[in-house]
């Protein structure tokens, strides 16, 4: 058996051999690389973790306290290592426990295979016990899906699964196992899949587009690129320098775009969308040119969409041609991948300097860090705020960690403020903007980048509520993630959404917390609560020396607000700083 695993390993095919489903998945997931798995078992899925048993010196299995989490922590391995990551559940509430994470990974271009138990076929339809219809329900979230009957289907279903998963615009896959399937024998033979009729993943732009593209913006004069998470996933990040530092054009990210390129490049000019930065957001409807490469311009983004850059040419550049023209028209659409095409397109950009544009946007910086920077991350008096909880965490590991952030003020706070300097180092909630997610997602992505990296996870009061157990998947596997919470004992971007606009009616946002050191110690994690702002610094430091998982509850201003903000439905231009 050693010798298959290693040819299954080295991704050969290799000659059939007769085992049950059960034992096929586990050499279908050792042949496409897999070495870590999150899950949580039950009756429907029980012959497939009868089989890990008997695999654990290869496969890691993680089990988390809810499907919920395990799905998260999928996406945090998958977000940082670039991976497709792996998650099993049971049939009926199992499984229904993981649509949330799938619908998540399905918006931010997560690539997951998710594996289903289900009740044996002859019962599929009788409303047996645990039978849910899942592949009905996925259909919407998944790139995929397949409901497997026969122990033969098994391997072509999860090589075809890996492939799509991971090819082309990335995205979560679910493949549904019957229990007869998985006790059934086979004559097993893995072979991986490299293609699929009428499915193109990696569609080429025209020559002709490329060339018009170079000709816009050798002509600029207010050249404008805007960097999405396509960067991110084709791995396009020195190409996207190369071709700012040549052209001499800023560059804003996206909220899943941050740690493109990094935040001291002197072209980086900040954030875009609803709490980013205020020139990235003014003078889109300044430029000239705007060249969008990996985002799909969402309308966190783009605001009121008829008063989006009108004035402007467009350039999109996106792997998925459903994006194109779907928000924003695009002059020259470049369907294709993000690293390929600026390949292509990096030959014919003449060097250029942008001088008194480029100053447009340190202008607009000086205006914002007067009115909102400075008071927020270097507070005179009064109580903590969150953007120097970030300053000090920024400070300590000099923009160098992996940031997991949860969603709500204390998400927009963190990536405004943290200094990303490399790849792959801040994941969110982007798309869906789904509370709950850091928590499991963190644990993930800390077994993603093992001893290499902080990871940290920034969490409100509200979020972590949501998947709190995962604090003893943390313990019972050691893994060493770190924890803010900030706790302002609020919903906080839902009351500052009732303070602005419904005349401080706070509506079901005041939080009655419980004792979150008293939580996390029940748990098993060494833990510290801050108060006072003399305090922050060396507790900060006390956390990051310590060997093992850590939470540190800070309490924050119970109003502060985040700012720049771009009210629901006004265009970009009229973003407010108070």
């Amino acid at each position: 058996m050693e010798n298959l695993t290693q040819t299954l390993e080295n991704k050969t095919s290799v000659e059939s051999v007769k085992i049950s489903g059960s034992e096929a998945v586990m050499r279908s997931l050792l042949a496409e690389g897999v070495n870590t798995i999150f899950g949580y078992p039950g009756g429907a899925i029980m012959p497939i973790y009868d089989a890990l048993y008997h695999y654990t010196d290869k496969l890691q299995h993680i089990l988390t306290r809810h499907e919920q989490g395990a799905i998260h922590a999928a996406q945090g391995y998958s977000r940082v290592t670039g991976k497709v990551g792996v998650c099993m559940a049971t049939s009926g509430p199992g499984a229904t426990n993981l649509i949330t994470g799938i619908a998540d990974a399905m918006i931010d271009s997560t690539p997951l295979v998710c594996i289903t138990g289900q009740v044996p076929s002859h019962l599929l339809g009788t409303d047996a016990f645990q039978e849910t219809d899942i592949i009905g329900i996925s259909i919407p979230v998944t790139k995929w899906n397949y409901q497997v009957t026969s122990a033969d289907e098994i391997p072509e279903a999860l090589a075809k699964a890996f492939y799509i998963a991971q090819s082309g615009r990335p995205g979560p896959v679910l493949i549904d196992i019957t229990k007869d399937a998985q006790f059934a024998e086979l004559d097993f033979k893995y072979e991986h899949c490299k293609s699929l009729r009428s499915y193109n993943p990696a569609p080429k732009p025209k020559i002709s587009g490329i060339q018009e593209a170079a000709t816009l913006i050798n002509q600029a004069k207010k050249p404008y690129i805007l960097a999405g998470q396509g960067v991110l996933i084709a791995q396009a990040e020195q190409q996207l320098k190369q071709l700012a530092e040549t052209a001499g054009i800023p560059v804003a990210s996206t909220l899943l775009g941050l740690s493109a390129l990094p935040k001291d490049h002197p072209l980086y000019v900040g954030m875009l969308g609803m709490h980013g930065n205020y020139g990235p957001n003014v003078l889109t409807n300044e430029c000239d040119l705007l060249i969008a490469i990996g985002m799909r311009f969402d309308d966190r983004v783009t605001g009121r969409l008829d008063a989006y850059a009108t004035q402007a040419k467009v350039i999109h550049i996106e792997i998925d041609p459903s994006e194109i023209n779907k928000n924003v028209k695009a002059d020259v659409p470049l369907v294709g991948d993000a690293a390929k095409t600026l390949n292509q397109l990096l030959p014919l950009i003449q060097p250029n300097k942008h001088k008194s544009w480029v100053r447009q946007f340190q202008d607009f910086d000086q205006i914002e860090y007067e009115k909102v920077i400075k008071r927020e991350t270097h507070p005179k008096e009064g109580e903590i705020k969150m953007a120097e909880v970030i300053r000090f965490l920024n400070e300590e590991t000099k923009g160098k960690a992996v940031l997991v952030t949860d969603v709500g003020q204390h998400q927009m706070i963190a990536t405004r403020y943290y200094h990303f300097q490399d790849p792959k180092t801040n994941v969110t909630s982007g798309g869906l903007g789904t509370m709950g997610f850091a928590l499991p997602s963190a644990l993930g992505a800390k077994l993603g980048v093992k001893n290499t990296r902080e990871v940290i996870c920034i969490v409100g009061d509200g979020g972590i509520q949501m998947t709190i157990q995962e604090l003893a998947t943390m313990a019972q596997f050691g893994i060493a993630v770190k924890i803010i919470v900030l706790n302002n004992s609020f919903l906080g971007m839902v009351r500052q959404w009732q303070q602005l606009f419904h005349e401080k009616r706070y509506s079901s946002t005041e939080m009655v917390n419980p004792d979150f050191i008293a939580v996390a110690k029940g748990f098993g994690l060494e833990a510290e609560k801050v108060t006072v702002r003399q305090e922050l610094n060396s507790a900060l430091k006390r956390m990051l020396e310590h060997n093992g998982p850590y939470l540190m509850e800070v309490v924050v201003e119970k109003e502060d607000n985040v700012f720049p903000m771009i009210p629901s439905g006004e265009a970009v231009n009229k973003v407010r700083l108070s």
